[in-house]
């Protein structure tokens, strides 16, 4: 199957989804339920700081996703659209809390240069990183649980970003607009992100 034929599939796929969850199909419900939620409060903590009012914030999220889907457009992903609602309501609770957060950071820096080529691609590929596939992490259990553990110890803003774009999947520009960030500063924050992931991985080798 063609990278456009796969492309297409997923696209029907998801236009499916978001018809039976508009028609109050539980079992979608439930799939997405199941497929997003952790991601969901990971992203959340990092905002509000809590892992027990992240939980409440992605809870809030579901309850708008169904009162709001259906005037969904599609002019976003699904995903895009449930994770830009999580980040505005999880914002609205750090300002409520007396919180403040900001997902700017500053330049690339010395470490990221000598990872990385001018095309944001590895200068030379870390060990083990091939073996971070879904098919390999649901077998390997102890990377899976390396692998989220290295997640949740890198800075709150590149958490969000590698979350946003790596696991879930969503568009560069789905990304920084829902986390308010321009695209040079979400690759930079990517970047990190994979710099840090890439020395935890290293300890496995």
């Amino acid at each position: 199957m063609s990278v456009e034929e796969v492309m297409r599939t997923r696209v029907l796929e998801e236009m499916d989804s978001i018809d039976r969850l508009k028609a109050g199909d539980e079992a979608v419900f439930g799939m997405l339920y199941t497929r997003h939620t952790p991601s969901m409060i990971r992203v959340a903590a990092t905002i509000v700081n809590s892992r027990a009012t992240a939980e409440e914030v992605s809870q809030e999220t579901w309850l708008a996703v169904l009162k709001n889907i259906g005037g969904f457009e599609g002019r976003a992903s699904l995903a895009g659209w449930i994770f830009t609602i999580l980040i505005n309501k999880a914002r609205t609770r750090a300002r409520r809390d007396g919180r403040s957060v900001s997902f700017e950071e500053g330049g690339q820096g010395n470490d990221l240069a000598a990872a990385f080529d001018g095309h944001g691609r590895w200068k030379e590929m870390p060990e083990l990183w091939d073996e971070i596939t879904p098919e390999r992490i649901v077998a390997g259990r102890r990377l899976a649980e390396h692998m989220r553990d290295a997640i949740d110890a890198i800075p709150p803003a590149q958490r969000a970003v590698i979350v946003l774009r790596v696991q879930q999947g969503l568009d560069p520009a789905e990304v920084c607009e829902a986390l308010g960030l321009s695209d040079g500063n979400m690759r930079v924050l990517l970047h990190r992100a994979r710099l840090s992931l890439r020395a935890r991985l290293a300890e496995l080798s």
